[in-house]
Parts: C-alpha cells; structure tokens; sequence
C-alpha cells in the first residue's frame, strides 16, 4: 500500500501549497481506502483530526467526497461517519485515435469508466483536421453524457499514434500524419461545439505508452513494476514502464519497438527503414501474409482469427512466423532493460494462443540471465482495463488526485 505522508511544516512552499497538497493526500488516502472515518485519514497521513476535518470539509464541497450515513466504530473514542470518493464530481476524457477507429471514455475519480463510444472508421487518407474534429464530436457526446450521470469534466488527453510530443504529432506513417498539432486543432474543434461551456485542457501522449499506464494502473500486474508493453494495431506500438514509470527516452520516444528492424534486407516500412518488426507483425501485415484484404480491419482480423481456431495451415504459419521475429525483438528488449513481464495488447490480446508459445521459445533460448519463466508466465496478454483510451482519461483524473483545488468547478 502507498505510504502518504503530509509536507512537512517546515518546507519552502507557502500556506497555500501545504493545504493543496494535504487535500491531495486526504483524497488518495479515502480513495486507498474505499470506506473511511476521519479519524482513520488523519492516522493514515500523520495530520491532526482537525486538520483532517477542515481538509474534508473543503472536499466535500468541491464534491470529490461524499459521507454516508454509516458509521463505524473503531477500537476507542466515538463512532465516525464514513467518507468515500464521490461518484458524481470530477472526470477525466480520454481520446483514443488510431488508424481505423475512434474511442473516448470518460473516467470518474475511482478509475472506472463510466462513458464510452467508440466508432470502427477508417481514417487513412483522411485529413487530420477531419479526424481531431470527428473525435471533437464523440468526445462532445461523451461529455454530455457524463453530465446526466452527474459528473465534471475536468480535462481531455488524447492518445495518438506514433512519435507525439509538445502536443504535436510528429510522425504517424500509418495514419499519414507529418507535423500535425492535434491537441491545438482538436481544442479548437472542441471549443466550436461547447461554445458556453467551459474550456477544457487538452494534452496528448503516444497511444501505447497510454496503454501501458492502464495495464500499470488497472490491469493486475501485481509485483511486476517493469515491463515492456507491445500493442498490435494496424502497425506495432510499444511503451517501457520500470519501476513504475515510463521510460521516455532522451526525445520522449522510447518504446517504438516496432521499428526494430529484424532483417536489414526486409520490406520498406513507413517510417523509412527496411525490415522493420512491424512489416511482419503488424496487422496490416498479418492480414496481407494471409490472403485477407489489409483494409479489412475489424472483419478481417475476425476472419484470421476464425482460419486459425479451425488450424488453417496456411495461417497457422503466417503467426508462427510472426511470433518468432516478435519472440527475437522481445528477447532484445529483456536483455536490454531486465524486464520480468512481456504484455501483448492491441490485436495481439486476442492472438495470444498462437503467437505465445512462439514468442516464448525466443525468449526462453536469448535471454541472457536465464531467469525468463519456462512457464511462459512473464508473458501475458494485456487486461481488459488496460487499453489506451482509459489511460488517458485515468491520466487526467491522477492530475485531480494530485491537486484537487485545481479543479474546482469555475
């Protein structure tokens, strides 16, 4: 369980700092918790019970509390009444944007989803302005709906494929996307539709390393605090987490496992290289080696799918294949960062059966240590709870936890 400590008395920040920061910590403690007295927070965070009462008090108001009508007695001293994180209140939104899909879901203070829609679409070829301001649309629907359940949206963080950063996307080949400013354009589309509402913050982060926060956050890893997270969608994503924290990189670009490249003399891949693990293990790739027409998303991957369950020859060795030059770069990255898990996402969740034992007979003959599980336990399909969308939203609820006052309804 965290450890919460209050700021010390004698720290630089000023009056106002100390109290954002102890009402941060009252909130996680009630969250950490689930059901609590008072009494119980100011033990747990070292605070008096005044100070915890005032800091509840504000809380309430802000309505990311809500107290019960139990009360629960503990060893000594009078019952307390029980607090609990609000279900109503503040939301976080987050925006998934991939190549044939747009997902958005909206998340309350204890993580779970409480809105989400997504549309199947395809968005190759298409302008990046036309896509943000189509997420700009589902996104307004999720908002809406998020009111009539009673909850704030507080902020919107999309997760976008390829090399993102400062709020651009810097290159996405799948998507055909240079140089696009997508947290501007879509803010801006967002602002279009919500002309009296209140404008919301908008930030962005690559799509897998979104991924890898919600398997971090929500997806039961249990001990397991480095692991590399590989995503298979249209192309292949990946994302570090060590120590629980994302690896970012000298550029913020750490994790683009899929352009490893596993034979030099391999095909021409998007980003310019030859070879890439992506031109074998992408779905587009998968989809192509079968037979099945690339473009054919959804159904074509419930079509490959359906060739293997009944041991099709032809695509059983189409994933054989890829899972053996994705079990080499899987090994590379083990070695490279000591990892103890390998979690396959995206497409790849549901292609586990025959990809996984593959994979696992690279891992077990390269790593280097001899410490990869021979049960093929460190390598695991990713939770249901861990995908993209809900990190973001998750993302933008840690910013609420960490400094409640900041948001306030204005």
């Amino acid at each position: 369980m965290t450890t919460i400590r209050p700021t010390s008395p004698g720290a630089k920040a000023g009056a106002e700092s100390v109290r954002r920061n102890n009402l941060g910590l009252v909130l996680r403690a009630v969250l950490e918790e689930g059901e609590v007295t008072r009494a119980r927070v100011a033990a747990r965070v070292g605070l008096t019970r005044a100070a915890v009462s005032s800091l509840v008090e504000e809380l309430l108001e802000l309505d990311h509390l809500t107290e019960s009508g139990k009360t629960f007695s503990g060893s000594a001293g009078r019952p307390g009444t029980v607090l609990k994180v609000s279900e109503t209140g503040p939301a976080g939104l987050g925006v998934e944007i991939n190549i044939d899909y747009v997902s958005v879901c909206a998340v309350g203070l204890t993580g779970t989803d409480r809105v989400r829609v997504t549309e199947h679409i395809d968005n190759r070829n298409t302008p990046p302005a036309e896509v943000l301001a189509h997420a700009a649309r589902l996104t307004n629907r999720v908002i809406t709906s998020t009111g009539e359940q009673g909850l704030r949206a507080v902020g919107v963080e999309l997760a976008l494929p390829g090399l993102v950063s400062g709020g651009m996307v810097r290159q996405a080949p799948n998507l055909g996307w240079y140089r696009v400013a997508a947290e501007g354009i879509f803010g801006q589309a967002l602002s279009t539709l919500r002309p009296a509402g209140r404008a919301l913050a908008v930030s962005s982060d690559n799509e897998a390393n979104l991924a890898a926060l919600a398997e971090l956050w929500f997806g039961g890893l249990g001990d397991a605090r480095g692991f590399l997270y590989l995503t298979g969608e249209i192309g292949v994503g990946g994302a570090l987490v060590l120590r629980g924290e994302l690896l970012r990189g000298a550029h913020g670009f750490a994790g683009e496992v899929g352009h490893v490249v596993v034979d030099p003399d391999g095909p021409l891949c998007g980003c310019g290289a030859r070879g890439c693990l992506e031109q074998y293990a992408g779905q587009a790739a998968l989809l192509r080696a079968a037979g099945i027409d690339p473009a054919a998303g959804v159904r074509g991957l419930g079509e490959l799918e359906k060739r293997a369950r009944s041991d099709d020859p032809a695509t059983l060795e189409v994933l054989r294949a890829a899972g053996d030059r994705m079990g080499v770069v899987l090994a590379g990255a083990v070695n490279l960062f000591d990892l103890d898990t390998v979690v396959l996402g995206g497409v790849y969740r549901d292609l586990m059966p025959w990809l996984a034992g593959v994979a696992q007979a690279q891992l077990a003959d390269r790593v280097v240590s001899g410490r990869w599980r021979s049960d093929g336990g460190g390598l695991r399909a990713s939770s249901l709870s861990g995908d993209a969308a809900r990190g973001a939203a998750a993302r933008v609820v840690r910013g609420v936890l960490a400094d409640p006052a900041a948001y306030a309804a204005r």
